[in-house]
């Protein structure tokens, strides 16, 4: 293979991988909006946000399968070593997380469509703050894959561990709420179902996140223990 050839391919090559990270990015900007249009819809009380919500998901599948597509043909087509395949193997990975958090925020917007046909419960904006850091975890774990921030993707592990804090204790008053207030209990839980699903987008943000330190280190910390959380 002459230079000329091989610069050709090597074109082709740099050109198929960033067509496949800007599809995973845009696919975690649709993502991030479907999570912040759930939580408007939920602590909103806004229908047409939960709407929204619903609706976008099908993009956000069509660019899963997208991904998948891309990373396959790269792999088969260039053969790609080291760093390289590394970065195709995480963008796969962060492809299935985000759709899976897409999945969750539509969850969320089913279930608050439903609450927000009954009268506003205060225990919903309870759980505002976890709603929040679960949101802001993610965030920076699309930052960390975006970036190639390490020390950022890090920094994830810890904050599932309060994140799952706070799941429990929400939990813990949620079932007491319902020992008292028996009118409310269909409500109440449809809340307990919404605590699981944000404890669940927390650790796909994780998981993001450590497919971002692999990304770029080649480290797995996926099964490096942090403190538990107080």
């Amino acid at each position: 293979m002459n230079q000329d050839q091989t610069k050709h391919i090597l074109g082709r090559f740099e050109e198929a991988l960033k067509s496949l990270r800007n599809n995973v990015l845009m696919m975690a900007s649709l993502t991030e909006r479907v999570l912040e249009r759930s939580g408007d819809g939920l602590f909103g009380r806004d229908i047409d946000a939960c709407n929204s919500v619903i609706a976008d998901d099908a993009e956000i599948d069509t660019l899963e399968k997208t991904v998948d597509e891309e990373g396959v043909e790269i792999m088969m087509r260039f053969q790609p070593m080291a760093r390289d395949l590394r970065e195709v193997i995480s963008a796969m990975k962060v492809s299935s997380n985000l759709e899976r958090v897409a999945d969750q925020a539509v969850s969320i917007a089913r279930r608050a469509r439903r609450l927000n046909q009954s009268s506003s419960l205060p225990e919903t904006a309870s759980l505002e703050a976890m709603f929040r850091m679960a949101a802001d975890m993610f965030r920076a774990s699309v930052r960390s894959f975006a970036d190639r921030d390490d020390a950022l993707g890090r920094e994830l592990k810890p904050r599932d561990k309060e994140l799952d804090v706070m799941h429990h204790r929400a939990i813990h008053d949620l079932t007491q709420r319902m020992t008292v207030d028996t009118a409310h209990i269909p409500e109440y839980l449809d809340l307990i179902f919404i605590i699981r699903i944000i404890e669940r987008i927390g650790d796909h943000a994780t998981n993001i996140a450590e497919d971002a330190v692999f990304a770029t280190s080649a480290e797995d910390i996926r099964h490096t223990s942090v403190p538990a959380a107080e």
